[in-house]
């Protein structure tokens, strides 16, 4: 019953915001497409799930100021560092299935939530905004030998790589391949005029000062050099398998395992999803482990400096 009500009041809500769509949209299009870019850059914040709790519990808790915002980080074990990256509306502690076999096979792991996502502070965000949140979360933490990245937080990672992030090797699980079509699936949900939602898009592009079409991994992707595994689902309702196929044609060397069953979701959970990844991140493995019990004193630190933009709290 509470999960029939919880899609009464969604669906009752979803109604509301088409409404409102509509009516803005045909008298007053300009503030129509600033209403739409808001609600587009506003990401959800769902509740954690006890099993990531338990998990983040246990971890080493740390808040980094990034760029004016508070950001909650955690990190477990020694090793060569391995940086966990959610997408969009999610939050770090989706991918902690990912923690116990890093560590059982000597890495460290790190965590975080994106700013306007979970614990961390601010109330938008944006593609542009999270690619510099993983570059940034990365120096600050001693930067990473990897990365582990699902959907949204995928295209991040891919598109802070292109602008000179280091990494060995990458994992992406469920990556989007173009984010004018997460503009145009948005724009069907709330129900945007075509019209509506292009002029969105530039001013979404005016905001940035770039194109879209620059941020589209399959654009970008040849010139990357990072080994890439890539696992999506054939029954992907949030982000389809054709965006993963994309990905893995237009990256260098990339190999792509479909899965199926596991949606978008239950994927980052799936044992055949983390020991294959575990695996071919432990392939590259540096003999030499990464000195130093405390994850998150960073190289920069150890030196006396602080990452630009990026402190301790």
């Amino acid at each position: 019953m509470a999960e029939n009500s919880t899609n009464v009041r969604t669906k009752m809500a979803l109604w509301g915001v088409r409404a409102a769509a509509r009516s803005l949209g045909a008298v007053a299009p300009g503030l129509a497409a600033a209403w739409s870019e808001r609600l587009f850059l506003t990401p959800q914040r769902p509740r954690r799930s006890r099993t990531a709790e338990a998990v983040l519990a246990r971890g080493q808790p740390r808040v980094l100021r990034v760029e004016g915002e508070k950001v909650a980080v955690w990190s477990w074990g020694e090793g060569p560092r391995v940086l966990l990256v959610h997408g969009w509306s999610g939050y770090g502690g989706q991918l902690t299935a990912f923690v116990r076999p890093l560590v059982d096979a000597g890495f460290s792991v790190v965590t975080y939530d994106a700013p306007g996502h979970g614990a961390s502070s601010g109330r938008t965000s944006s593609l542009p905004e999270l690619a510099g949140m993983v570059a940034a979360v990365g120096q600050a933490t001693g930067g990473p030998y990897a990365v582990v990245a699902h959907s949204f937080g995928a295209a991040a990672t891919a598109v802070a790589l292109r602008d000179g992030m280091k990494v060995e090797r990458a994992v992406f699980i469920s990556p989007p391949a173009d984010p004018l079509a997460g503009i145009r699936a948005f724009a069907d949900t709330v129900g945007l005029s075509e019209a509506l939602w292009r002029r969105m898009a530039a001013r979404i592009e005016a905001r940035f000062d770039m194109r879209l079409a620059d941020l589209a991994l399959p654009a970008f992707a040849p010139g990357l050099d990072v080994p890439l595994r890539i696992f999506h689902d054939v029954g992907d309702r949030e982000v389809p398998l054709e965006a993963g196929e994309a990905v893995a044609r237009a990256w260098p060397g990339a190999k792509l395992t479909r899965t199926e069953g596991l949606g978008h979701f239950r994927i980052l959970y799936a044992p055949e999803v983390l020991s294959p990844a575990v695996d071919f991140l432990s392939e590259g493995r540096p003999s030499n482990a990464w000195p130093g019990p405390e994850l998150l004193a960073s190289v920069a630190s150890a030196r006396g400096t602080t990452p630009r933009g990026v402190h301790g709290g």
